[in-house]
């Protein structure tokens, strides 16, 4: 399987920016695989219920409606775009993803919307879970202090308040939730190729994956 692409990688690697413009590049689909668990913390922030209560979470997942066009985000035939790219639903995400129920109700869910190829996805167990049998899988990283001032760069301008070491905490926690999690834990496998995409410019990370694809 060639024409289904994945990029994993913590979070701050840049693989959101990378992963469009790739697609783009190619003629190919893009998908955000975060943003499905984003919509599933929107959801239950919306239902104000305690993601710990598996009952509740397995309700939400039986009987929300979501759906993709073009990069806009429908949940039960609202679109949620923006509303789901905040810093709490982010958070809330990261808990709801360590999940093992919402991690198994999504599985089919991203198989199918990229099963007919031609298609980049990209989030933290897509080359590990979702996609194992592609040839096209890459690991996208950076050091910790690039990753932050990337994500301080998103974050400042609807949170002035926020600050570069707040920001390096908070991706420190994430790293830590999404490595340890025993559901598809974010992990490099060795037939990954490895980006460290450090003091590289945007431009230099599309071609070498470009570059890199069979």
């Amino acid at each position: 399987m060639k024409d289904v692409i994945t990029i994993d990688g913590p979070s701050g690697s840049g693989k959101g920016t990378i992963a469009k413009l790739l697609a783009k590049k190619l003629g190919y689909r893009y998908f955000d695989t975060g943003a499905l668990y984003r919509a599933v913390a929107w959801k239950t922030a919306q239902e104000k219920i305690d993601i710990d209560n598996e009952d509740a979470l397995n309700t939400i997942l039986r009987n929300m409606k979501i759906a993709f066009e073009d990069e806009r985000v429908i949940v039960d035939g609202q679109d949620i775009s923006s509303e789901i790219r905040t810093g709490e639903i982010g958070e809330l995400s990261s808990r709801v993803s360590a999940k093992t129920t919402v991690r198994e109700a999504l599985f089919n869910i991203q198989r199918e919307m990229c099963l007919q190829g031609k298609v980049v996805i990209e989030g933290r167990d897509t080359g590990t879970a979702i996609f194992p049998e592609s040839e096209n899988k890459f690991y996208l990283d950076a050091d910790l202090e690039e990753r932050a001032r990337r994500r301080f760069e998103e974050l400042k301008i609807n949170y002035p308040g926020i600050t570069m070491e707040k920001t390096i905490e908070d991706i420190k926690k994430r790293d830590l939730r999404d490595s340890s999690r025993e559901s598809s834990p974010l992990t490099k496998s060795d037939d990954m190729v490895y980006v460290d995409s450090t003091g590289m410019a945007i431009d230099e990370v599309v071609s070498f994956i470009n570059t890199n694809l069979k």
